[in-house]
């Protein structure tokens, strides 16, 4: 995730994960910052403290935001039949192109409109979060954020589908959806007049939400960590970009390279992306099997501490249930599964039947979360630093969680000493991937509320820059908390919708079966994926 508490969008990390925050280092700009984060600062922990306040079980504590969006993936799984396990095979034709024709309305192919969604939700969450997950709940709340992903799958589904029966046909071609359309347009059509004052009230408070959160957690914060990282690597203050004024050049040509790609829209921001993700999970699963190709005598102990570590009652912190909260907690927080962001890019896709992009999107946890996170934990398990050990005693002693990245990074370095080289490449590419994505998503919430005309898109694309430049410079730590907080508050409302509208997406599915049935829906041989 891409969010600086939530994890789930790029280069994100959860609530309970150290992230390290380039600040603007004294004079003017320092004294700006110290400004901006005094007066937002009230504001975001009032939002904070409601968004992830923690409610206890069993002893354990934990936010009332993952029982919401874990409950709602149960559920929707139950209603829906295990769609995510009995389609699979069917999503996977779907997003190589088996049932696509060329001229089918949308603007980007299955498998662009996967790759834009996946770009905002695999990240640095994914490294640095699940460090802390498998630091605080021990190997067994890997077996647990495996189970959450594989649930979240059908929340995906969900609210893909209804984003794109909802979507918008522009008159130049292009497309809008997601939940500010289909919580307002979905809504009135199952519930009349009431439904519609409460979709229209709803609609807009999630595109603000979904604009904020893009101009500031999905954009800012990308920019800062990238900066840092490259910073770090090439010699902190004393090296290559110590010197002043080495953010600001940083933020101009990212913003630069940034604003190229979205000025092109979605088009541009599919290919861009469908050629990125797939490159960057190359490198870091590449990363991740050499370390297991090396330790593969002890893949079968890794599995089996996951598995017992799930259930065992002794544990890192609160034993079973402490591995399956934490868990939970880190596939919830990585996949964004009933947050609503991802609907936006599906709804770009090209096809006649919705429940087509539902099946498409269901892929999109499974990647995010049963194989990118699962990666990363099984390495962590296998390598068995000390310094993770030592992390795990920490904990349990009651110190502080350590860094994340710190953990993970340390399990690569058992057998690549130069994987901080790797993880700076990666974090490039998961930042510059979710500031392309989130760019699309923040434009739609901004024509939603300001009407759409290229100088209003053209004036989002400046702002949208220019947040960029002072991310790299700036931290604004309030502002990013509340962002988050922001972005959380989506679930509250999103899901609700995705409650109401379950029948609807019922019929597609059963619609599209029958058309799968009597062979007004066929395979074809020609491929559509680019």
């Amino acid at each position: 995730m891409s969010s600086i508490s939530a994890g789930p969008l790029a280069t994100s990390s959860p609530p309970d994960t150290a992230t390290h925050i380039l600040a603007a280092e004294g004079g003017t700009l320092a004294s700006i910052e110290e400004w901006i984060n005094s007066i937002f600062e009230p504001v975001s922990d009032g939002l904070s403290a409601f968004v992830f306040y923690e409610i206890t079980v069993f002893g354990v504590s934990f936010p009332w935001i993952v029982a919401w969006l874990i409950l709602a993936a149960a559920v929707f799984s139950v209603y829906f039949g295990f769609v995510q396990f009995r389609s699979f095979k069917l999503a996977l034709e779907l997003v190589r192109g088996k049932y696509s024709k060329k001229d089918d309305p949308g603007e980007i192919t299955h498998f662009q409109a996967l790759s834009s969604a996946v770009s905002g939700t695999v990240g640095l969450g994914n490294i640095a979060g699940v460090g802390v997950a498998v630091t605080i709940g021990g190997a067994g709340a890997t077996f647990w954020m495996i189970l959450a992903g594989l649930l979240g799958m059908c929340t995906k589904f969900v609210e893909c589908t209804l984003g794109v029966k909802y979507r918008e046909t522009h008159a130049d071609g292009t497309v809008s959806g997601g939940p500010m359309h289909y919580l307002r347009k979905g809504l009135a059509e199952r519930f009349g007049k009431g439904g519609a004052n409460i979709g229209k009230i709803l609609a807009v408070l999630t595109a603000i939400m979904i604009l904020f959160f893009g101009l500031a957690g999905g954009n800012m914060f990308q920019a800062n960590q990238t900066f840092a990282q490259l910073k770090d690597v090439t010699g902190g203050s004393d090296g290559f970009l110590g010197s002043d004024g080495a953010a600001l050049v940083f933020g101009i040509l990212l913003a630069v390279v940034v604003g190229a790609v979205i000025i092109g829209g979605i088009k541009s921001i599919g290919k861009v992306t469908s050629r990125l993700v797939p490159s960057m999970a190359v490198i870091y699963i590449a990363a991740c099997l050499i370390v297991i190709l090396v330790n593969i005598t002890d893949v079968p102990a890794a599995f089996g501490a996951i598995i017992s570590g799930a259930f065992s009652p002794e544990g890192v912190l609160g034993g079973a249930i402490g591995a399956l909260i934490v868990g939970f907690q880190r596939a919830a927080f990585s996949n964004e599964a009933g947050l609503g962001s991802a609907p936006i890019a599906h709804s770009a896709v090209k096809t006649k039947n919705p429940v087509t992009e539902g099946y498409v999107a269901l892929l999109e946890p499974f990647i995010d979360t049963v194989v990118v996170c699962t990666m990363t934990a099984l390495t962590i398990i296998i390598a068995n630093t000390q310094f993770w050990n030592d992390a795990q005693a920490t904990v349990f002693a009651g110190g502080e969680t350590p860094d994340g990245v710190t953990v993970t990074s340390s399990s690569f370095e058992t057998v690549l000493p130069w994987f901080p080289y790797v993880l700076t490449i990666a974090v490039a590419l998961f930042a510059l991937s979710t500031m392309i994505t989130w760019a699309y998503y923040g434009q739609k919430a901004w024509t939603f509320l300001f009407g759409k005309s290229q100088t209003s898109e053209r004036i989002y694309q400046l702002i949208f820059c220019l947040f960029i430049v002072a991310g790299s410079v700036l931290t604004l730590g309030s502002v990013l908390s509340f962002a988050d907080a922001v972005l959380f508050m989506l679930a509250l409302f999103n899901i609700i919708g995705l409650y109401l509208l379950m029948p609807v997406v019922k019929r597609e599915v059963k619609s599209f079966r029958e058309k799968l049935r009597s062979g007004e829906v066929k395979k074809n041989d020609e491929k559509v994926t680019s």
